[in-house]
């Protein structure tokens, strides 16, 4: 039985049967996710020690017939694993990780071949500008030479001195 199922049997609300069981350290059972589960004999306790607060006796001062106590501040069941279990979660385990990485080598693997394919198709590329250049170069004669005297580049050309003109006063003076 939960909380709310005793307290509604002793008329009472979950709060006060949680109460009771940490002010008086009744050793109550628990279930997986942390709730308390109680019997039939817990049950009866709690009924004592209603019909003792009914009578005016105070908590603290509530005697029980059978010592009920806790041993710790909460009681938890846990079904402890066994062997074959924690060997099975083992089992499992190193399989996923097995997986994993097997799932790593092959992304790798994919992630190199595209890199080399990419890899391939630039050295075409130049290849074929090469080849392309090479025939420009026949076409032409003489066009090996960076600049002809005839064009010159203008990043060939010294820097030229630039005539200064004389500015005007008032130039000068205003910054026109």
């Amino acid at each position: 039985m939960n909380t709310s199922y005793v307290a509604n049997l002793l008329g009472v609300s979950p709060s006060t049967v949680q109460r009771w069981i940490k002010q008086l350290d009744l050793e109550m059972e628990r279930n997986e996710i942390g709730h308390y589960s109680f019997t039939e004999d817990d049950v009866a306790v709690f009924k004592t020690i209603h019909k003792q607060l009914q009578n005016g006796v105070i908590l603290q001062d509530v005697k029980l017939s059978k010592v009920n106590k806790r041993k710790g501040s909460a009681v938890v069941v846990k079904k402890e694993p066994e062997a074959a279990d924690s060997q099975k979660i083992l089992d499992r385990l190193s399989s996923l990780e097995q997986l994993v990485h097997s799932k790593a080598d092959t992304v790798v693997s994919y992630q190199l071949l595209t890199h080399r394919r990419e890899i391939e198709e630039l050295e075409e590329e130049v290849k074929r500008l090469q080849e392309r250049v090479e025939a420009l170069e026949k076409k032409q004669p003489g066009s090996r030479k960076p600049s002809s005297p005839e064009h010159p580049l203008v990043l060939d050309q010294e820097k030229l001195p630039m005539k200064r003109r004389k500015k005007n006063i008032l130039t000068l003076l205003f910054g026109f």
